[in-house]
């Protein structure tokens, strides 16, 4: 079971992909209080959220413990870093990756009015 779950994590969060996010990730504070379960793998609610994009299912749908996580617990973790920003500054950083690498053709962009809000008058 354990190969299975380190399988799906692998292939929805590879090394690569992992090694941008990872730094990007804030680091949680200290529980006060102590004890209480492990904090679930970053890596293994990252895969969990990509695998949910990708396949566009529901968060019901979602078979977490394939990815070692609970919904719960992935769903919160979406939430906080939702909040946080992360997923605008992994963003960045892969488009900052792909324009050093030469790999973006700058020369062709599209703007519409859900990414440039369109101004009346020119106002």
């Amino acid at each position: 079971m354990a190969d299975a779950v380190e399988e799906m994590i692998r292939t929805w969060a590879p090394e690569d992909f992992w090694q941008v996010a990872q730094p990007l990730i804030a680091v949680p504070a200290p529980r006060p209080q102590g004890g209480g379960k492990r904090r679930a793998d970053d890596r293994a609610v990252l895969a969990a959220i990509v695998y949910l994009v990708q396949a566009g299912c529901s968060w019901r749908k979602l078979p977490a413990t394939l990815f070692g996580v609970s919904r719960p617990t992935v769903h919160r973790r979406f939430t906080e870093w939702t909040a946080d920003g992360l997923w605008e500054r992994l963003h960045q950083q892969f488009l900052h990756r792909l324009n050093v690498a030469s790999e973006i053709d700058w020369s062709r962009a599209v703007v519409d009015s859900i990414s440039v809000r369109a101004l009346k008058r020119g106002n």
